[in-house]
């Protein structure tokens, strides 16, 4: 391929010529306006400035976003580039050496966004794969695939995608995104805790779970809490080989969680008991930061330090995704956010979801046709009674439950079991993260609800995490006899790191725990250590 250089560039957009560049239109947020005068005219860099990578995400059937971020120095101020926007040219191919271009167009990499590019590709063809790459100046970025949607009424025999997320850098290595990089994927559905905002450990070795690993890597720096704290610690992260080649494999539904802001944060409050006005400034740079390393849709750029994350897809005639968001609208966590007994708070009309989203899932439940619906989601759904395991607490004569997941929000939790029951029932499977175990159980309704009977509703898939809680114990911990023993809807547990694989056909849906038998050095081998079928129509586990 011939050296690529910005006057040619112009010649395939259909430009007069690079002396016009400062009246020449280019594609932002889907529209054309004219170039800005500060425009640097002539990029050069002394290294790669596509060192963060490229990713896609938010597919639609005729498109998906594009992203990348010039970072020629990615730990450096500003990434190392000079704070100017910078044109950056973009193609989507039919085929991986780039033969058949389906579209091309140019798009603005702004200082005020960390020289980030999202590109809304629209006007392709749906449910097939395409490949894409970005240019500026002589410099050519990796090549990313990614898929676009059926049409809605498609039929579809068979979807394929894995949830993920919650990765320390500090704790383990990416393993599981190498593995999931060589998947053939229709989507990655990333739960959330793509950064974690706690300080270096310091050197040597560290804790994790209460057991001891030699150092692997660390963070730069303290707690992040400026925006450009949070820009490098993205960076940081999104610098690892085998996140970058996971991102280039297969579009991405992105969601965050607690550790891309504050641990546990809910809402206007954060952990420490900061002033929500205080708090709200940490969060609007955080979510800034977020959007700027996410291929997410202009829909979701931050306004007024919020941003819109709940959102949905249709795969044809087999699934309808509901991708939720349990963080910013959630009601603060009770009992100083612990594990504790049900008290009647719990019971109480608070939400975990915000009456807007709660309408807009339950609606969209409601008149779902697709054979499957797949609610993807933070935190976990299941009661687990945990009285007998809690670390802090020690053993306990009354039932307790994690204030920060779903059983403290126990009224929100019935109504969104009894919508799938009343609106879709059979067809409705859960798939959650954040607890650095893979948990695979059926949701029932709590035993104090009007009406309950232990009848199975859902179930529920409860990835665990990449690297975060280092190599574990597997499923032979005091831990993981003792919540299987107390919790009879808990098919199976295990601290070990991975993800999980879900592989979709209209009669059944199964789900595979993949583990990794170590993440604190290289080379951890991958296995299956659990794998269960839900029989369309018929909810509940069954091992497979």
């Amino acid at each position: 391929m011939r050296p690529f250089d910005r006057r040619h560039a112009l010649q395939l957009l259909g430009a007069g010529g690079a002396g016009l560049i400062g009246t020449l239109p280019f594609t932002a947020f889907g529209q054309e306006r004219p170039y800005p005068r500060n425009l640097m005219a002539d990029p050069k860099f002394g290294s790669d400035p596509f060192t963060l990578g490229v990713a896609s995400g938010d597919p639609a059937s005729d498109g998906f976003v594009i992203w990348t971020r010039l970072a020629p120095n990615p730990l450096e101020p500003y990434g190392g580039m000079a704070l100017k926007p910078v044109a950056v040219l973009w193609e989507v191919a039919e085929d991986e050496h780039f033969a058949t271009i389906a579209m091309r167009g140019e798009a603005l990499a702004h200082p005020e966004l960390a020289h980030s590019v999202h590109v809304e590709v629209a006007g392709l063809r749906p449910d097939r794969p395409y490949w894409y790459r970005f240019r500026v100046g002589s410099e050519q970025s990796m090549t990313g695939r990614s898929r676009t949607l059926p049409a809605a009424g498609a039929k579809v025999q068979r979807l394929r995608f894995v949830a993920a997320g919650c990765q320390h850098y500090e704790q383990g290595l990416y393993t599981a995104w190498r593995h999931i990089a060589d998947e053939a994927l229709d989507f990655v559905f990333h739960y959330g805790d793509y950064i974690y905002e706690g300080p270096d450990h310091g050197a040597g070795p560290f804790k994790a779970n209460g057991r001891s690993y030699d150092e692997v890597r660390r963070h730069v720096g303290g707690e992040i809490y400026t925006l450009d704290d949070y820009r490098r610690r993205y960076a940081l992260y999104k610098s690892d080989a085998d996140l970058k080649a996971a991102h280039a494999s297969a579009p991405f539904w992105m969601s965050f969680d607690d550790h891309e802001i504050d641990n546990n944060w809910a809402a206007d409050f954060d952990q420490d008991g900061t002033p929500p006005e205080v708090f709200a400034f940490r969060r609007a740079m955080a979510m800034q930061a977020y959007y700027e390393h996410m291929p997410l849709r202009r829909t979701s750029m931050p306004q007024g330090g919020h941003m819109r994350m709940y959102r949905g897809a249709r795969y044809g005639d087999l699934l309808n995704a509901f991708v939720l968001d349990t963080r910013q609208y959630r009601a603060d966590q009770l009992y100083g956010d612990t594990l504790a007994p049900l008290g009647p708070e719990a019971f109480a009309e608070r939400s975990i979801m915000g009456a807007a989203q709660e309408k807009w899932l339950y609606e969209g439940l409601g008149a779902s046709d697709t054979r499957w619906n797949l609610i993807a989601h933070q935190v976990m759904v299941m009661n687990l009674d945990q009285r007998k395991v809690s670390p802090k607490k020690g053993a306990s004569d009354h039932a307790t439950y994690s204030m920060d997941q779903w059983p403290g929000y126990m009224a929100n939790r019935r109504r969104l079991l009894d919508c799938i029951d009343k609106r879709c029932p059979g067809n409705v499977v859960n798939v959650t993260g954040d607890a650095h175990r893979h948990y695979a159980g059926d949701l029932v309704q709590d035993e104090h609800a009007p009406g309950a009977d232990g009848k199975v509703i859902s179930s529920e898939f409860l990835a665990t995490s990449v690297s975060s809680g280092a190599d574990g114990q597997g499923d032979e911990d005091a831990y993981s006899r003792q919540i299987r023993a107390d919790n009879a809807f808990l098919r199976a547990t295990t601290d070990q790191r991975g993800y999980l694989l879900c592989d979709v056909s209209p009669a059944e849906w199964v789900g595979e725990l993949k583990v990794l038998d170590r993440v604190t050095t290289s080379g951890g081998s991958l296995s299956t250590y659990a794998r269960f079928a839900i029989e369309h129509g018929k909810p509940g586990l069954q091992r497979a």
